[in-house]
Formats: C-alpha cells, structure tokens, sequence
C-alpha cells in the first residue's frame, strides 16, 4: 500500500511502532494491539452549486435574509433526504462566498462582484450544517475567472484584473494560467485562508483544470511553455505536470494547516480508455488525461487525496461510457490504496426530456447504488445536484431514499 505523500511523517512512525514491538512479548503486544475501528457510515452527499446562481442564491440580488433561509431550506432538505454531507461551492469564478483578503465577494450574492452581501455565507454554513450533523465540504474551482471574456467586468481590485498575464482567454470564458507558478501558489493561497478561518470538513474540487477542449480554439499557454516548460517531452506532459503540482502542494499545504481537513476531487468520470492505455477503461470517451491534463488515476495510486468522486454521469448500458463498465474501474483502481471512493451521481438527468429513456425510469439512479452496493470500496455515492434533490422531477431521490436510504446515517468519518 502506498502511503500518503500528504501525511510524510506516517512511514517513520509506522517504523518506530514496529521496532518497539519487538521488545514486546506476545501478550504484551497483544494486548497493545489497537481494536479495529467500525466502518464509517456511507458518504451521502449532494452538491450545492453557485455558479450562475444554479442551486443557491435562487437569483443574485436577495437580501441577506432570505438569501440565508434559501441556505438553510437546502440543508434541511439534506437532512430529509438522509444525506450526511453537503459540498457547497463557496469559490465559483475567483471570487468568494466569505470575506477574503485574496479576491472579492462573489457575483451570485448580489449580482455585482465585490459587493459585501451584508453576512457570512461560508461561515454560515459550516455552522448550521455541523448543527443538523451535516459535514459541510468546501467547494472551490481553482482556475475558472469568469463566464465571459471581459476583464473590465470583474471587480477592480480582482488578481486577473491587477496581474497582467495571468488569465487566458478561451471559448469564451477566462481562466487563471495553470502553467504559471505564481498562479498556482495564488489560486492555493485563496483556497486555504477558508481553511485557515473555518471548521470546513473537506477541500472539495471539480472537474475543471485546463479547461474543456473548444473546437477549432488553442489554448493559449505559450509564453508560459517558453519559460516552463523547457524540460518536457512535449506540452500535454508539461500541462499535466502543472496540474500534478497543484494537487500535490495543495495536498501537503491544507495538512500543514489542520490536519483533519480532508482534501477530495471529484474529476471527470473517464481517466483513459483501454484503446488508448491499457490501464483504461471500456469506453469511448473524452479522457480527462489527455483533453484536461488532469492524470486522476495517478493522484489515487500516489495518494495525494484523501477522496475520490469520480462524475459517472451516464446510465447502466450507456454505449460510450457505461456506468455498469466505470465504477469497477474506479473501485479496482482505488483498491490497496488509502483513498476512499464515492460515486457521483447526475440525479438531474432523471426526468429530463432531453436524455434518453433510461433517464425517465425513477428506478435508474437506485439501480447505481444497488450495483455499487456489490463493491466494497464504494463507500457511499454524491448527487448533482440540491435543486434536483429538492424538486425531484420523477421521484428518482425518494425512491434512492426508499430503497438505500431507511434510516439517517451519522458524518462518514
């Protein structure tokens, strides 16, 4: 098994244990042996997305009043559903949901970026979710600007306005420069001071690194390469290696600061199909290795995440990207390893007209967890997201309740 390059100091005091237990007798050791722990109850979670106002705020612009009893319906419907987490997205475009001396207040809030909402979401949150027994996961994109090409619409005092060089324009949106080494210690740097100032139960990051590929645009990277990346084969390695490097300092940095905060990604649900490298899966799909420079098996083998939820957004029997084919991938490439394994889960397809029929039977989504129920390293499943676990279009939630879900389960650790 490998260790944890986040927890360094784990092999010496494993090596320590080991020589004084040879000075021990049996029944001394015996007796020293610490009982084995009970299995943490299964992680049930679902995503509370900001960005564009999704989930919450339902509009930019509410009072400070009702934007905290819309937060507050959102955790008691977690509560309801019998889930045990909520992953609240608190950094949706470089900006924030709590008063941060690195970049403004967010744009959901109030509808213009850097306008004080008159409260503390973030700070909210962690307090009313921890009450109700809900871990409360932090949500953070580390590389996406803006929704549109503009640096004058951001606020003033914003880093990508202040900082010439440091966002690109692609497919019609900015992004921080992921090939920047200033970028990367930045972009951390905002990250943990919510760290720093809350009882947040986990780093929490999506699926974004370099951005989606857009047809017929480059992303351009080229100064950066020049002065970067001079010592790579090519620049996908370059680019993976920048990546690489922002999981693995931001893996040992949230430790340096509390070592109980966990750190979880939840990447695109294809690493790399067996066509491709034989390590991969049976499918036929973007691979998140090659298209977002992101080697998300790699952070598992190595152990630099404390989690994995990897998007297996598609249905039993998909022809491409077959949920039934992925999640033993993802149990198998977790197995020997430290990292845990949640599923998830696109709840807001069921019931949506436009996807194909296998999204209209309310038994879809239960069916994923009986079939994950047959791994054991599945140790519990997250949807996407709170609208649709609140609003439940054909009742795939409650019968996912229904079936899995009898009784609360306490946090997952």
């Amino acid at each position: 098994m490998k260790q944890s390059r986040c927890v360094g100091r784990r092999g010496l005091i494993v090596a320590v244990a080991g020589a004084l237990s040879c000075l021990m007798t049996a029944a001394d050791a015996a007796a020293a042996r610490p009982r084995q722990a009970a299995a943490p109850p299964p992680f049930r979670a679902m995503w509370l997305a900001c960005i564009g106002n999704r989930d919450w705020p339902s509009r930019a612009g509410l009072g400070a009043d009702q934007q905290r009893a819309e937060l507050l319906g959102h955790l008691d419907t977690a509560v309801a559903r019998r889930l045990n987490a909520v992953i609240l997205q608190v950094r949706p475009s470089a900006d924030s949901l709590w008063p941060s001396p690195y970049e403004p207040w967010a744009e959901c809030l109030t509808g213009e970026q850097g306008v004080d909402p008159g409260w503390d979401p973030l700070g909210t949150a962690v307090t009313e979710a921890h009450r109700r027994g809900l871990e409360l996961h932090a949500w953070f994109n580390p590389y996406r600007v803006a929704n549109h090409t503009d640096l004058s619409r951001l606020a003033d005092w914003h880093p990508a306005r202040v900082n010439e060089g440091w966002a690109v324009r692609y497919g019609g949106k900015l992004f921080y420069n992921p090939g920047l080494p200033e970028v990367r210690r930045f972009v951390q740097d905002a990250m943990l001071d919510a760290v720093r100032r809350y009882a947040i139960d986990a780093v929490h990051w999506d699926d974004y690194f370099y951005p989606y590929p857009v047809a017929g645009q480059t992303f351009d990277d080229d100064e950066a390469y020049a002065l970067h990346g001079g010592d790579f084969p090519d620049r996908a390695a370059w680019r993976r290696h920048n990546t690489d490097l922002l999981v693995l300092e931001t893996c040992g940095r949230v430790k340096d600061v509390r070592k109980d905060v966990r750190f979880g990604i939840s990447p695109f649900g294809v690493w790399r199909n067996v066509s491709t490298d034989p390590l991969g899966s049976d499918t036929a799909s973007l691979q998140t290795y090659d298209a977002l420079y992101a080697d998300t098996r790699k952070w598992v083998k190595e152990g630099w995440i404390d989690y994995v939820v990897p998007q297996l957004y598609w249905h039993i029997g998909h022809s491409a990207a077959d949920y039934a084919k992925l999640l033993p991938w993802w149990s198998q490439t977790v197995r020997g390893t430290e990292v845990s394994l949640y599923i998830g889960e696109a709840l807001y397809k069921a019931g949506d007209p436009n996807q194909p029929s296998a999204w209209q039977d309310p038994a879809e989504l239960s069916s994923h967890l009986t079939l994950g129920a047959r791994y054991p390293e599945v140790g519990g499943h997250a949807f996407f997201s709170a609208k649709e676990v609140a609003a439940d279009r054909i009742g795939a939630m409650a019968r996912v309740v229904a079936d899995h879900y009898r009784a609360p389960a306490g946090p997952s650790r």
